[in-house]
């Protein structure tokens, strides 16, 4: 125990260099020395002001392995802590949580969500072994602490608020964990959709604007028939909102959750009557419609809704891709590409070629994508790793899973505001392109049909000439008539006007 100079209020607490590297010891920076905690391995020594106990600690210096604290993801801390207060006030309801502890840990949950301050407390590494229990004990050990100091007592109290006994009462990491991570994601998700809203509005914007813009289209890189620049980019937004769709129906799957099954799903420890009393405190909390899981033993086992959920995100980051390469290759160039758009110049691109700007946010956003596609095979090992009632490598799939979303979002809004919204059409290259095309062949077989049309675009290829010219002067039909089968709409909307326009 430590006299109360110990005390850390808010506006005292440390804050690390780095938030994403917090004061561990082999850091090369001492840590000043602070209180000292006692465990079965003996004692260790705290750096001053630390928030959490000697278990987080010892985690600290076992797992100095991504330099990532799961104190970089908030949506994963807001929902331990969300947990935790839950419980708080399921045990106090059932009288095994006296009225002054369980006011004072609920108090302490308030103080930590959505607060950076506290946040830069849950120092463990995302990458561990143990099944979570680093993390989950990271949790009891800040929301004690801070308890402590909601009741005026120094951090480390803990005959007044213990970690074990009162903050993770009725819990096991093997509920707590594989919950906060199922709440935490559904919280991540919501902004990601927010992005990705934005994204296809900004999408719907240049179909528009590009509504008017006759361009050849191409399969397999090569010359097909026409279509316009706006259904060009309405299909990339009618993607991305597919996409949205998708997302919001999968993350529901997270609603089935393992709360009050502690160890492996039988709920041992717990009043029977705790587990519906708790989740019906999470779900007011998070104002999420989470449910106790039918079989509590298999969802405490069962990582398959995880899988799932990557698997939508590998199909989003690849998708992402694919538009963000056909926008490199429409905007190829200046003189030797394509050309048909323009991307908005954000950078010089060369260190010797001056002048030269490159689809440097498209090339973000592809990889991104690769990044995510990797983090969703190494989410299918983790979960086939699993065995018998546990499966002990959730927190890689957590770290997986929060840095594909936390990247995803950020490359969408990238590509969004510094990419999509600037795009301008080359409309006198669309035209040039449009007029030279051997594909435009194609509206005329229903007239000329297939043999004479291969002839004219064999023709027109080898002698370098447009397809109308050679149908006039092989008399098959006038210009008058061509313009009509030709126009703009007949083209582009064939089924506005039947096969002969």
């Amino acid at each position: 125990m430590t006299d109360m100079s110990a005390r850390v209020s808010p506006a005292t607490i440390p804050q690390p260099d780095n938030p994403h590297a917090p004061p561990r010891h082999g850091t090369g920076k001492p840590a000043q020395p602070g209180r000292t905690e006692r465990d079965m391995l003996g004692e260790v020594t705290l750096p001053a002001g630390a928030l959490w106990g000697v278990h987080t600690q010892r985690a600290c210096e076992n797992f100095p392995i991504s330099g990532t604290p799961i104190g970089a993801f908030a949506e994963l801390v807001d929902a331990l802590v969300m947990v935790k207060r839950a419980a708080a006030r399921a045990n106090r309801d059932l009288g095994y949580l006296d009225a002054q502890r369980a006011q004072a840990i609920d108090a302490a949950c308030g103080r930590i969500l959505g607060n950076p301050a506290y946040r830069a407390h849950f120092v463990v590494d995302a990458m561990q072994g143990g099944a979570g229990t680093s993390t989950n004990m990271n949790a009891n050990e800040v929301i004690a602490n801070v308890a402590l100091e909601v009741l005026g007592e120094p951090a480390g109290t803990y005959a007044v608020i213990h970690p074990n006994d009162h903050v993770n009462m009725a819990q096991s990491t093997n509920d707590v964990y594989p919950t906060a991570l199922r709440v935490g994601i559904w919280l991540a998700t919501g902004p990601l959709v927010e992005a990705l809203e934005k994204l296809a509005d900004a999408l719907g914007e240049k179909a528009d604007e590009f509504a008017s813009i006759l361009k050849v289209g191409r399969t397999q890189l090569r010359d097909a028939v026409p279509m316009t620049l706006g259904q060009e980019f309405h299909a990339f937004q009618t993607m991305i909102r597919t996409e949205i769709r998708s997302l919001k129906e999968q993350v529901h799957a997270f609603g089935q959750i393992n709360l009050g099954g502690t160890a492996i799903g039988t709920g041992l420890n717990t009043d029977p009557r705790y587990a519906p009393v708790a989740v019906a405190h999470l779900q007011e909390l998070t104002g999420l419609p989470v449910a106790c899981a039918p079989d509590l033993i298999e969802a405490t086992s069962d990582v398959g809704v995880f899988v799932l959920f990557s698997g939508v995100l590998k199909r989003l980051a690849l998708k992402l891709s694919k538009m963000s390469s056909d926008l490199r290759l429409l905007s190829s160039g200046p003189r030797a590409g394509l050309g048909e758009i323009t991307l908005p110049a954000v950078q010089a691109g060369s260190s010797i070629m001056p002048g030269k700007v490159n689809p440097v946010i498209p090339e973000v956003v592809n990889q991104v994508a690769y990044l995510v596609a990797g983090h969703d095979m190494t989410i299918s090992m983790c979960a086939d790793g699993g065995q018998l009632q546990l499966n002990p490598f959730e927190p890689m799939i957590a770290y997986c899973l929060f840095s594909s979303i936390r990247t995803l979002r950020a490359a969408v809004g990238t590509l969004s505001t510094r990419c999509i919204a600037g795009i301008t059409a080359d409309a006198k290259q669309c035209q040039h392109l449009s007029d030279i095309n051997i594909g435009i062949v194609t509206a005329l077989v229903p007239v000329l049909g297939y043999d004479k049309c291969s002839a004219i675009a064999k023709r027109a290829l080898a002698e370098q000439r447009k397809v109308i010219d050679l149908i006039v002067e092989e008399n098959y039909l006038s210009r008058e008539e061509l313009a009509t089968l030709l126009r703009p709409d007949a083209l582009t909307r064939p089924n506005l006007h039947g096969p002969l326009g």
